[in-house]
């Protein structure tokens, strides 16, 4: 019997791996072990529920049974994997013992709470995938005033989708800015001020201390003095992959589960994609790397092994009242070439010679994203 390609995970990764296998082959055995209830979903909706008015079941595609028999795999569902062995090549999950002629980590990555003082840290909640948001949902939906830890990509589109649903948001941020490591200031600053036109109060260059239960919720403690009063709170401080696993079978792990250009880790017959992977020292938890990775690994698998190449990337910040995308290595500009206008911002960052690095478009100036993309592309070929 052939051994199958065995896939820990069930998320977007994974997920994305099995439906471009199955495109490629339609008969080679593929199990998949998972840790929750293997529903397929589309994780960048969490950043609209609110204002959607969306339940963790409306967000649901697939459920695992369905997903199973549409693509012909076999699919564990509440299956932790407890460990693995690269020289047997086998696992072990629920007591049992499983063989893998090539095995894929796609165990994603968890939302990093920061570590703070109180009675009432237990009560802060983290929004990273489908099974979190089911478990707050009620809570949310019952709170008024939510306070929302981290400044970055997924804070901010949180926030602005509580605040745009009526709730009562502050966000706490070490930065001075918001979105500080992914747009410069003079992009942040007009987002900034979009989201304090819709109520959402901006505690910058600080950070909570302590959270305590009060009589109508939780009060927390900032590191500037100040106190803030919140029924609920949400960490979205940034995310930490889940390489806990890999490491204990002897897998080599940095920031995530490194991998060379064909997404190969350190052990033989073993790979790892999404937001789990660093890949060639790089992280990137974002769909279209996600994607162009399982294209690349999926050859892999099957026995032509691929390099994974990516082109010029857009980012979209899901903020409607203020969206922006940006491509390319805007944290390198050695200057801005801006354009100012009531319509938005267009942003392009050059390098000491003027030549394009990346840019950044905001409001309805977000039109020129894909015409710029291709632009940029054919910068870097030049």
């Amino acid at each position: 019997m052939q051994a199958p390609i065995v896939i820990i995970g069930s998320g977007f990764a994974a997920y994305q791996l099995v439906k471009t296998l199955r495109r490629m082959d339609a008969t080679t055995p593929i199990q998949i072990f998972t840790a929750d209830d293997g529903a397929e979903y589309n994780k960048p909706d969490l950043s609209h529920v609110f204002t959607r008015k969306q339940t963790a079941q409306d967000l649901v595609v697939k459920t695992a049974a369905e997903f199973a028999q549409e693509h012909q795999v076999e699919l564990f569902t509440h299956t932790p994997v407890e460990n693995i062995d690269i020289d047997t090549q086998q696992i072990t999950a629920g007591g049992c013992h499983y063989s893998y002629a090539k095995l894929v980590f796609a165990t994603g990555a968890n939302a990093f709470v920061p570590p703070m003082g109180g009675n009432a840290t237990q009560q802060v909640m983290t929004l990273n995938s489908l099974t979190e948001y089911q478990d707050a949902e009620v809570r949310l939906s019952n709170a008024q005033r939510i306070l929302v830890i981290g400044g970055g990509l997924i804070g901010v589109e949180i926030a602005m989708d509580l605040a745009s649903s009526g709730k009562t948001v502050t966000i706490v941020e070490p930065n001075s800015r918001l979105l500080a490591s992914l747009l410069p200031e003079f992009i942040a600053l007009p987002l900034e001020k979009q989201l304090l036109e819709q109520g959402v109060q901006l505690a910058l260059d600080t950070t909570i201390t302590e959270i305590n239960h009060t009589t109508d919720g939780v009060m927390a403690s900032l590191s500037n003095g100040q106190f803030i009063g919140a029924d609920s709170v949400i960490s979205a401080a940034g995310l930490r992959a889940n390489t806990k696993l890999a490491q204990a079978g002897g897998i080599k792990v940095n920031r995530g589960i490194s991998v060379d250009g064909t997404l190969q880790t350190s052990a033989n017959n073993v790979y790892a994609l999404g937001d789990c992977a660093e890949i060639q020292g790089q992280m990137m938890p974002f769909l279209q790397p996600i994607v162009l990775s399982a294209n690349a690994l999926a050859k892999s698998l099957l026995g032509e092994p691929a390099e994974l190449r990516l082109p010029a990337m857009m980012v979209k910040v899901k903020t409607p009242s203020y969206p922006i995308q940006l491509a390319g290595q805007v944290n390198q500009a050695v200057s801005w070439n801006v354009q100012f206008s009531t319509n938005g911002i267009i942003a392009k960052a050059e390098d000491e010679h003027q030549h394009l690095l990346g840019f950044v478009v905001t409001g309805e100036q977000v039109t020129q994203a894909f015409p710029m993309l291709r632009e940029l592309s054919l910068a870097s070929q030049a």
